[in-house]
């Protein structure tokens, strides 16, 4: 007889349940609401910014469907468009401008879903509508930008070790100096070596002169084009969070081009103009007179003199003169203070930079200092350390009461500030709301239309057998929607075509099987011994046809990117949930079926032709 063991029933239940709870969230409509976030990294986004907007939105008699806080900020939804848009304008007006106040939608499925992390998928660009950007970093302009830095400090450094020489300027990518006696080249070249070691120097004689060009290492270009890449996407990420976006994509493509993909944008013109902004960083002294600070605080501020308000929410007094500017930053990564062991931001500064932070704080020990970020012409302290000595060589330490994640992301503001590679848009889209609606409601069509033709075409050849394949093509289906909302995968076109295609080739398993058994029925078995030899032989066939389909589907997502990428995705999970429920979830419907019969006549499979003796 054909009996299940109980583990294995209960494994499918398990299965089956989980598969249930995590597609349910994909059945609920998306409904309009305003999300509120910030890109300030003083402000937070927390319940006592949820009490705000809803006494705001009871005074002005609005009603909501309800509201909730989430890491990405607060969410209310809206029963129609109109209440959602009247909203916005009103929670807009009561924030500030401290706040980012954007429509979205948002799914309206039940509240228990979410508690227990069940989450609709994403919807990409294609079907929920929205813009693609493509950007091209300028490499060039970069590596340039990198050649005037090294320019001006050698010159310092060549001026600071008393090395004579004739004159020095930049010929393309490198820097030329000229001498005129060996010896004061080869000393010039001693120094340069232990300075710069990302510089690689040749020599060169013409006539009475000694040139030296000094450029950069093929590996320091590399590392200085690829930290241009990562710097941008890093501007990027900070100015699509301004657009309320919820699923944002910002990825490199290749080795010098960004891809961005704001789906639920329509507004191009205000994506352009967040997309091209940059931000500068300064330092600034601070006014540590008690006096002024509390005359700031009542509204009066000292002339020359701005009130700023710290990371840690505490207002700073900073003076209007800059004393040097995110520019003269070459490079600034995230580390530990060597004394306290605290976490700290390790900054070089070029020459030019080197020199000013060294007159700087010679003359201001015990002073405070401000590290400002300055965006769309507002200022943001970032920091506000004392200078407790004189700092040389151009190697600046900010540390205290920091921890890593901010060390970490004002390392990346900081760099921002000092390199962002110019970009231009080469590519440009824009997807309507329609349109992608129109892409949902095909998608699903083509799968529908799939499963049922298949399942007609399956019933009427196979019988019940047939039937039995039929749901364990729909609990494949319902398995593979399950795993995706559970991994919160965004779902393209690409990925819908992939479904289609893993119904396709998911039944192929169930026909393995069933005329297998057909097989065996028509060489006289009997029908127990011919389910048992139908699914154990089968396997074998099923098993080699879907690990070479799945070492493809493999190579196309680790060699593949966009769409190409995200076909592999479902594609991969969809030959494995085809695996669990063609096998594995057939063969226990079948158990239940016939299993407890002990004398079994016939099985319904249709007609077995047997040949003639």
């Amino acid at each position: 007889m054909n009996r299940y063991p109980f583990w294995k029933y209960a494994l499918i239940v398990v299965a089956l349940i989980v598969g249930v709870l995590y597609t349910l969230p994909n059945i609920f409509p998306e409904v309009p609401a305003v999300q509120v976030s910030t890109s300030k990294t003083g402000v937070k986004v927390d319940a006592s910014t949820l009490q705000t907007i809803e006494e705001a939105l009871k005074a002005a008699n609005i009603s909501y469907r309800g509201a909730s806080v989430d890491p990405t900020g607060v969410k209310i939804r809206f029963t129609d468009p109109d209440t959602q848009l009247h909203a916005k304008d009103l929670l807009q007006q009561k924030l500030g401008e401290n706040y980012i106040v954007a429509l979205n939608l948002l799914s309206s499925s039940p509240h228990w879903l979410a508690s227990v992390g069940a989450l609709p998928m994403y919807l990409g660009l294609d079907l929920r509508g929205g813009v693609h950007f493509l950007l091209q970093v300028d490499m060039k302009a970069a590596l340039d930008k990198a050649a005037d830095r090294y320019l001006t400090d050698i010159r310092s450094l060549l001026r600071e070790k008393k090395v004579l020489y004739a004159g020095i300027a930049r010929e393309g990518q490198n820097v030329g100096i000229r001498f005129r006696d060996a010896a004061e080249r080869d000393k010039a070249n001693v120094e340069i070596v232990k300075a710069f070691p990302d510089l690689q120097l040749n020599e060169v004689n013409t006539g009475t002169d000694f040139k030296l060009f000094a450029g950069l290492k093929p590996e320091a270009q590399k590392r200085i084009q690829d930290g241009a890449v990562q710097q941008n996407i890093t501007i990027l990420r900070n100015r699509v969070n301004e657009l309320g976006v919820a699923e944002p994509i910002v990825q490199q493509q290749g080795s010098d081009r960004v891809v961005v993909q704001l789906p639920g944008v329509q507004d191009t013109a205000r994506a352009k103009d967040i997309l091209g902004r940059t931000a500068t960083l300064e330092v600034r002294m601070v006014d540590d007179d008690p006096a002024a600070l509390q005359q700031a605080l009542a509204g009066r501020p000292p002339l020359g003199d701005d009130l700023l308000i710290e990371r840690t929410g505490t207002p700073v007094l900073v003076k209007r003169q800059v004393v040097l500017t995110g520019d003269r930053i070459n490079d600034a990564q995230p580390g530990f203070d060597s004394r306290n062991n605290e976490p700290a931001v390790h900054i070089n500064l070029d020459g030019t930079g080197a020199r000013i932070f060294k007159e700087l704080t010679r003359e201001n020990v015990g002073k405070r200092m401000a590290i400002v970020l300055v965006e769309k012409g507002k200022a943001e302290a970032i920091t506000a350390p004392v200078i407790r000595e004189e700092i040389g060589g151009g190697r600046v330490q900010i540390s205290g009461r920091m921890t890593t994640r901010e060390a970490n992301d004002i390392a990346l503001l900081m760099r921002a500030g000092a390199l962002a590679a110019p970009m231009e848009i080469v590519e440009e889209r824009t997807v309507g709301p329609s349109l992608g609606k129109e892409n949902i409601d095909k998608g699903f069509d083509s799968v529908l239309y799939g499963f049922v033709a298949l399942s007609i075409f399956i019933c009427v050849y196979y019988l019940l057998m047939g039937l039995i394949s039929t749901i364990s093509l729909a609990v494949n289906l319902l398995l593979l929607i399950a795993i995706l909302s559970m991994l919160q995968a965004t779902l393209t076109l690409p990925g819908i075509a992939a479904v289609a295609l893993t119904l396709g080739m998911a039944i192929d398993a169930n026909v393995l099987i069933n005329e297998r058994i057909r097989e065996e029925l028509r060489w006289g078995d009997t029908p127990h011994a011919a389910i048992q030899a139908g699914y154990e032989r089968a396997w074998n066939t099923i098993l080699d046809s879907n690990v070479t389909t799945l070492i493809a589907g493999l190579a196309r997502l680790i060699f593949g990117s966009g769409p190409v990428r995200g076909f592999a995705v479902v594609h991969c999970l969809g030959i494995m949930t085809s695996m669990f429920s063609a096998v594995f979830v057939s063969r226990g419907m079948v158990a239940i079926i016939y299993g407890g019969r002990k004398r079994l006549e016939k099985i319904s499979i249709g007609q077995v032709w047997k040949p003639s003796t």
